[in-house]
């Protein structure tokens, strides 16, 4: 159940008659026999923003990019893209769209050059390969097979084949999936880069960290549902409180302070240690601190640390985004 402030943050971030967006859906429905996958969702991107869709499997984020994408009709809703609907001009918006998906199978004999200019073949108006080639600092490995590339060096060739056709709205779908820390900051500057020149991207992911660096908004779905939208700021100052408390005790030790705390309520169970979020972490830790040591209750691992989109998420689900 979202609060009052919730609600109006939900319909302000919402709000489309006075701000002219690039991508706009309006009341998507998609139902499959009996479950309704996307039950009456809408969202928007603006030109040269980073919209992230956030959400547990399960979701509806993947029915949401495939209607956005063109390749599901929604049952009921409309989309539009740079004043087109696919209904109306569906070549129109695929000239201006490019699509990375999570899992690319691409011919591994091709080389980089060959498999660009594969893609490029498809699209009337398209970037010069090696202006691409050298964007995506892949100039080395122009005439390398794909067989030979290294993870990372194969994500940046996906979304070369997203950028061919020089789109204005860019679909990534986990675009750093697997990659070890370096190869998944050097997509961040390449995605900044983009952003920068004005391009649009509709972004999934599973990593809280990426979301936080690239999305100017954040749509945070469940259950077929858009369940809040906002900024990173926004979200947590509304759905949490400023700080969290993390710290291990036994199980005797959390029964006691959750008996005597009224603020533990709130407590969470991540791993092996317990986190609860509060406004005044001073406080409350001289609390913490006071009924631990009149009981003789030990306390380990104990940090402060500020509230992140990850609270957020895990406060409006109920769960980790990598729980499943």
């Amino acid at each position: 159940m979202m609060g009052r402030k919730s609600e109006i943050l939900l319909r302000k971030n919402m709000e489309t008659s006075s701000v002219k967006y690039f991508l706009q859906a309006d009341n998507l429905v998609k139902k499959y026999k009996d479950v309704c996958a996307v039950n009456d969702i809408s969202l928007q991107v603006r030109k040269g923003e980073c919209l992230a869709l956030l959400g547990p499997n399960g979701a509806g984020k993947t029915t949401t990019c495939e209607m956005l994408e063109g390749l599901i009709v929604p049952d009921a809703g409309k989309i539009t893209v740079c004043n087109h609907t696919y209904k109306q001009n569906r070549p129109a918006i695929l000239q201006k769209i490019g699509v990375q998906l999570q899992e690319t199978h691409l011919y591994k004999k091709y080389t980089v050059l060959e498999t660009l200019q594969l893609f490029a073949s498809f699209y009337k108006g398209r970037m010069e390969v090696p202006y691409i080639l050298e964007k995506l600092k892949l100039k080395e490995k122009t005439h390398a097979r794909l067989e030979h590339l290294s993870g990372g060096q194969k994500q940046r060739v996906y979304l070369g084949c997203s950028l061919v056709n020089n789109p204005e709205l860019i679909f990534l779908d986990e675009p750093t999936s697997g990659l070890d820390p370096q190869a998944r900051r050097h997509i961040w500057s390449l995605l900044k880069t983009l952003k920068s020149e004005e391009k649009s991207i509709f972004l999934t992911t599973h990593y809280m960290e990426e979301a936080h660096e690239l999305a100017d908004r954040i749509a945070i779905m469940d259950h077929g549902k858009i369940i809040a939208f906002g900024s990173v700021d926004e979200l947590i100052s509304t759905h949490c409180d400023r700080e969290v408390l993390a710290f291990k005790v036994g199980a005797d030790g959390e029964k006691m302070f959750r008996e005597k705390l009224p603020w533990m309520n709130s407590v969470r169970r991540v791993s092996d240690r317990l986190e609860v979020s509060v406004e005044n972490a001073t406080k409350c830790t001289q609390e913490l601190m006071l009924l631990a040591d009149r009981n003789e209750i030990p306390l380990h691992q104990y940090a402060i640390r500020q509230s992140t989109l990850e609270d957020v998420f895990i406060k409006l689900t109920g769960r980790s985004i990598r729980d499943d």
